[in-house]
Order: C-alpha cells, then sequence, then structure tokens
C-alpha cells in the first residue's frame, strides 16, 4: 500500500513552503514520524515527518523547489504487498501507468524544451506532481538566468490555459498569480499599487513569489497598477528611501582565491526583514547600566530547587522577562504597533526572544507572558529554545510579538544597537552580566568600591511614535525593577 507524503501547511496564512533538504534518500526505509525532509518558509523553518512506515520510492521535488501546500512530494511504499495506489515512476517526469500523460505546453522559445525522458541524478527519481500544471521552464534556468528574469520582467508572456489541478476547470496564469500567490505577496502587491497578474513568477506554476514582488520593487521598473488598489492603499507615514540606497553593489565580482556561496533562505529572510525595518522606523537607541546584584542573589537562592522540580536552569533572563513586561504595562505605548497613521495599542504582552542558531536567527514568541510567573516565563523561555535549534517551532510560536529581547551578551558583548522586529516599536538588547567595580555611596555620604553584577542595557526605539523622554522613563523603570528585584518566583 503506497502512501503520499504532502507538503504540509504550516499555518493559515502560509500557502507554499521550500524544500531546503531530504533526509532520506529513494530506496531507504523510513519510521513513522522520523523527519523525512526540512522545509522553509515565510515563518518558519522545520523538519516534516513521515505520515506512516514503509521505503521511500518516489520523490517528486527536489531541494530547493518551492511547492503549494498540499502538494504531493513524494511516495511511500508500506511494504504490505497490496495494489499500490501510486506506482513508481520509472524515470523523470514520466507519467503514471496506465494514465494518459498530460499534455504538452510550448515552451517559449528563448528556452529549449528538457528531453522528453531525461535520466535522473543516481538515487533520486524526481517526476511531475499527479494532475498539476507542467512545471514553468523558469525553474529549470540556472540561479543567475531566473534572477534576472524575476527582476526585469515587467509583462506577462501569453501562456496557454492549463488544467486546473482538480483536472476540470481551466485557469489562465494570470488567474493562478492573483489567487494563487501567497497572502503575503498579495498584500505587498496592494500596498504598492502593483498588479500581480502583470508579473512573470518564477514559483510554482508561474507563481510570484515574495522574492519576485520585491525584486521588482526595488527594480523600479513600471508595472500596471492593480484595479482599484493604488488609489485605495494607505499612504505610509514614513518615507521610503530609494532602493539603491539600501541594494547590494552590484558590481562587486568574485577574484580567483574567493570562496562564492548563495545565501539561505532564513539569510536572505534576515536580510530582507532587517532591510525593511531601517527603511520603515526612525531607529535611535539609549543605553543604562544597571546593577544585576540583587537578582543575582535572588537567583542564587532558587537555582537548585528550580532545576530539581523543573529539570531546567534559573537564568536571569526570567527576571528581566519580567521588568520589561512591569514596564510595558507602565508605559503601553511600547507594546503598541503602527497601521498607517493610527497607533493601536496591544492587549497582549507578547514577549518575542531572539534565538541564536548555527544557521541563522529565530525569535519565537512566549504568547500573554504578562499571565506568567517567573517559573512560568523561564519554563516557556526554556521550551521554545530548544524547540527553535530543533526545528520543531510551529509558525504561530514566531509571531505576534508586540515587544522583543535580544541578549548578545550570551556572546560577551557588551551592549549593541538592535534593529526593531517590524511591525513593532521598539526592541532590548541585554548585554554581558558580569562583575565589575561600582562606586556605592553609604548613607552616612561615604563612598567605596564595591564588586557588583553589572550589565548594559541598549533599548532601541522608532522615534516616529515614542519620544526620547519616554524611552528614558521606560528603561529607567526596567533599572529600578531590576535593582529592587521585588519578584514573586
Amino acid at each position: 500500500m503506497s502512501t503520499e507524503v504532502v507538503m504540509p501547511q504550516m499555518g493559515e496564512s502560509i500557502a507554499e513552503g521550500t524544500i531546503t533538504k531530504w533526509l532520506k534518500i529513494v530506496g531507504e526505509r523510513v519510521e513513522r514520524d522520523e523527519p523525512l525532509f526540512e522545509i522553509s518558509t515565510d515563518k518558519v523553518d522545520a523538519e516534516i515527518p513521515s505520515p506512516a512506515a514503509g521505503t521511500l520510492t518516489e520523490v517528486r521535488f527536489k531541494e530547493g523547489d518551492t511547492v503549494d501546500v498540499n502538494t504531493v512530494v513524494a511516495v511511500l511504499d508500506g511494504g504490505s504487498g497490496g495494489a499500490s495506489e501510486t506506482p513508481p515512476t520509472a524515470f523523470a517526469g514520466a507519467p503514471p501507468k496506465n494514465e494518459a500523460a498530460p499534455p504538452a505546453f510550448p515552451a517559449p522559445s528563448s528556452v529549449p524544451a528538457p528531453p522528453a525522458a531525461a535520466t535522473p541524478p543516481p538515487q533520486l527519481k524526481v517526476a511531475a506532481p499527479l494532475r498539476t500544471e507542467a512545471v514553468r521552464p523558469e525553474l529549470q534556468r540556472p540561479p543567475a538566468q531566473a534572477a534576472t528574469a524575476a527582476e526585469t520582467s515587467a509583462t506577462a508572456r501569453p501562456v496557454t490555459a492549463q488544467p486546473a489541478g482538480n483536472g476540470g476547470s481551466t485557469a489562465t496564469a494570470e488567474e493562478l498569480r492573483k489567487t494563487k500567490s501567497s497572502p503575503l505577496v498579495r498584500k505587498i502587491a496592494q500596498e504598492h499599487g502593483v498588479d500581480i497578474a502583470k508579473l512573470d513568477g518564477t514559483g510554482l506554476s508561474g507563481r510570484v513569489t515574495k522574492n519576485d514582488i520585491l525584486s521588482f520593487i526595488e527594480s523600479g521598473a513600471p508595472a500596471d497598477a492593480a484595479p482599484g488598489t493604488a488609489a485605495a492603499a494607505p499612504r505610509s507615514t514614513a518615507p521610503i528611501a530609494p532602493a539603491s540606497e539600501f541594494a547590494p553593489a552590484s558590481a562587486t565580482k568574485s577574484a580567483e582565491g574567493d570562496r562564492v556561496e548563495s545565501m539561505t533562505l532564513m539569510r536572505k529572510k534576515i536580510a530582507e526583514h532587517m532591510v525593511q525595518s531601517r527603511r520603515t522606523s526612525a531607529h535611535v537607541t539609549t543605553v543604562y547600566e544597571i546593577d544585576m546584584t540583587a537578582v543575582a542573589k535572588l537567583r542564587d537562592q532558587h537555582k537548585d530547587s528550580f532545576l530539581e522540580q523543573t529539570g531546567a536552569k534559573l537564568t536571569f533572563m526570567p527576571f528581566i522577562f519580567q521588568a520589561v513586561i512591569k514596564g510595558l504595562r507602565k508605559f503601553p505605548v511600547f507594546n503598541a504597533q503602527v497601521s498607517a497613521d493610527q497607533i493601536i495599542y496591544k492587549r497582549d504582552i507578547n514577549l518575542g526572544m531572539a534565538v541564536a542558531l548555527d544557521w541563522g536567527l529565530i525569535v519565537p514568541v512566549i504568547k500573554r507572558a504578562d499571565d506568567l510567573s517567573i517559573s512560568g516565563l523561564a519554563r516557556a523561555a526554556n521550551d521554545l529554545a530548544d524547540r527553535a535549534r530543533t526545528k520543531h517551532l510551529k509558525p504561530d510560536e514566531v509571531a505576534g510579538g508586540t515587544f522583543t529581547i535580544t541578549n548578545p551578551g550570551v556572546f560577551g558583548g557588551l551592549f549593541g544597537t538592535p534593529i526593531i522586529n517590524q511591525p513593532q516599536l521598539a526592541i532590548l538588547g541585554v548585554g554581558k552580566i558580569e562583575k565589575r567595580a561600582k562606586v556605592i555611596t553609604s548613607p552616612e555620604g561615604d563612598d567605596y568600591l564595591a564588586i557588583r553584577w553589572m550589565a548594559y542595557f541598549a533599548l532601541s526605539f522608532d522615534h516616529r511614535v515614542i519620544d526620547g523622554a519616554d524611552a528614558e522613563r521606560f528603561l529607567a523603570y526596567v533599572k529600578e525593577a531590576l535593582e529592587s528585584a521585588d519578584f514573586d518566583l
């Protein structure tokens, strides 16, 4: 009995996923719930477990392919000896046995059609998905050619109507781009008055991907405005700087002996988000030195019992989370977001915590953090960090944050100027907590040196909404909360 493995939908707003790595090869045995392949989406990277035990008999997409959700990406043979629902494909692109081959579609004259029966790479069989549109020739171009096509194409080529996925009604390429592109892509297109039906997408079946729409906007090429969208799109409260100010220098070339590697999908997303944040917010950073000695003593009193009860270490971070939560309640503008010319004060406090990975950075979110105690915050933070490092986070666990805390101090950094995590209005960077000499004044007015646990805290805030005086008051309030260490575990 064969089992079809589909691209899972990792969230309501996610319409596609990119296969980043196959963890098994054709012919290899896989157990139920054993990781089968890795994917990357707009929200999260994740390992996808096998839905059943069996032998991997067919892989329909290669690493790097972007696939619609619910599309069959692989087939497992359970080895029960029963009739197979999906006969194994003999070679790449071959139709299933006893089923008519899909009609051929004309390829653009500039791109030669692939051979009808190309020999697949060793240990990998790639077949076209059943009853889906033919793979667009753009996907078969070398990366450099595909990128050029995505950046320069402003009008659609004539495309023959292709069969819809259900084998019934037909849809044109323009309709597919409008209806099948992800909600994020459609939102970006609407905000910039771009009709995605006029763009030549590099995604499956000609879908316009996020990279396509961003590359097109940055290219400055003219495009037909989407009907009724350009006039209705809200005016941005912050002017967007010309793309050329942020675009990498295109003239850079590698020299002999240089090592060149493509950006990973996660690195591309980080780059996009960082540049977008600098374009959007008026970044200002203020730095305070905070005495963490009282927190260190409180932590020392409870760390052993906490480890015994929970199996996790009690670090400084849950105390910092709690102090920040108190500050967000006192100064709600730091727990707000901007929509056009409106400020939205968020009801819930959802704390984002930056987690460094060997392959990038991710920000899982502690939801309703204001409802948690120090112990609850510690358990939530440890759980999210562990699952972030093992690629077991869900998309909704990296979304919805209202304020972010990053901790460069864990690597020894004293302080930095963190970039705001959009659409939030502020981010707090925690420097290294270490023993330093501090001048202490006694009640009698005498000064003396003492060894104290000290750290620098850097608050970056959006000056469009938050005034400098408010930022100073907020960070001073957090400083007082930590130095007094009035916490309940």
